[in-house]
């Protein structure tokens, strides 16, 4: 049962000077979109929930693992065994952990279609992703719309944090204009993550979401913080505005505005390819669907999604139309796969 007075929760926290009981009483109206619920997002998910936000949606595109637990801490094996996508299972636990918080799970990708309704009414975005087509992506429409958002990322030991705070700080595309090319960065494939990294960058990422949300602006740290934890390096570095920047300086919005982007994205750490229907697509009727895969093997499921083993692969399909097919680490073998079990 939750106290009868909503604030003796936050006790501790409202003690803490900078905050105190105006800042709590902002947290408690917020609303925040995070993208992503896998390594990063799960621990802002629940320090934010348990911090007293008023609202979180999370939207994430995956389904659990059990290699996931070794970084991912909102989770545990019984998600696993119940099949449950990320988003499904992080709003079980962040409920069970704060009541008086509205958490809203969605099972989608982030895309240039969905990001506007997704962050509409949204007083902050946060990145929990794994990509840089994402980031881009979101780094657009913040700079669009005048949303602060925090970028955040991890590989090995090593992470790196950045508020962003459109007209008055740098955007994502002045320090990263393009994305990494294949193969130019290591990724958790090749280098592997390490869970305290995983949870300091994280733990920044939700303490600038904090000072974002309860209007302490002026406590912002500003550049990139740059962490590691294996060498016990802290570096923060300046990263100016870019006058010439395409995003925040022209103001053009190729990511946002479907210039830029792909329907078929590796997954990190994966050895799986998601695959993602053409922008419009009616959603799919997943017991329509069990039936006509029922040939070729059998599929297993829930409300969520469908599994299937198919000639060494396995293929997990979405009710949005998404698949992602596990065995394969390239878009065109993933796409051999799609036609020949969903015909195209």
């Amino acid at each position: 049962m939750p106290p009868k007075d909503p604030y003796a929760r936050y006790a501790k926290q409202t003690r803490f000077a900078p905050l105190g009981e105006a800042g709590q009483a902002r947290l408690a109206t917020s609303s925040v979109l995070l993208c992503g619920c896998g390594a990063l997002g799960s621990v802002i998910a629940s320090t934010l929930v348990r911090a007293g936000v008023g609202k979180l949606t999370v939207v994430d595109r995956d389904f659990l693992e059990v290699s996931n637990l070794q970084r991912q801490v909102l989770f545990d094996e019984n998600d696993i065994a119940e099949g449950l996508p990320k988003a499904v299972a992080a709003a079980n636990h962040l409920r069970a952990a704060n009541s008086t918080v509205e958490v809203e799970p969605l099972v989608a990708d982030v895309t240039a279609a969905n990001l506007p309704s997704l962050a509409a009414g949204c007083d902050l975005l946060l990145d929990g992703t794994d990509n840089f087509e994402t980031r881009l992506l979101l780094n657009d429409y913040a700079v669009r719309e005048g949303v602060p958002w925090v970028y955040g990322g991890v590989i090995g030991a090593e992470g790196r944090v950045m508020p962003i705070v459109p007209g008055s700080s740098a955007c994502l595309a002045c320090l990263l204009p393009e994305p990494p090319a294949a193969g130019e960065t290591e990724t958790c494939d090749s280098a592997g993550v390490l869970g305290p990294a995983v949870n300091v960058v994280a733990s920044l990422q939700a303490m600038e979401a904090i000072k974002l949300l309860a209007g302490a602006g002026d406590a912002i740290a500003h550049g990139l913080t740059v962490v590691d934890l294996w060498a016990g390096r802290w570096r923060r570095l300046a990263v100016p505005r870019d006058p010439s920047c395409r995003c925040c300086g022209q103001r053009q919005f190729d990511w946002l505005e479907g210039r830029r982007g792909s329907r078929a994205v590796v997954l990190c750490g994966r050895g799986a390819v998601q695959i993602s229907p053409p922008e419009g697509s009616p959603p799919v009727d997943l017991a329509v669907m069990r039936a006509k895969l029922a040939p070729l093997g059998v599929v297993a499921g829930n409300a969520h999604l469908l599994r299937l083993n198919y000639d060494g692969h396995e293929v997990t399909l979405f009710a949005d139309g998404r698949a992602i097919i596990s065995g394969v680490d390239d878009e065109a073998a993933a796409r051999s796969v799609w036609n020949r079990v969903l015909g195209g």
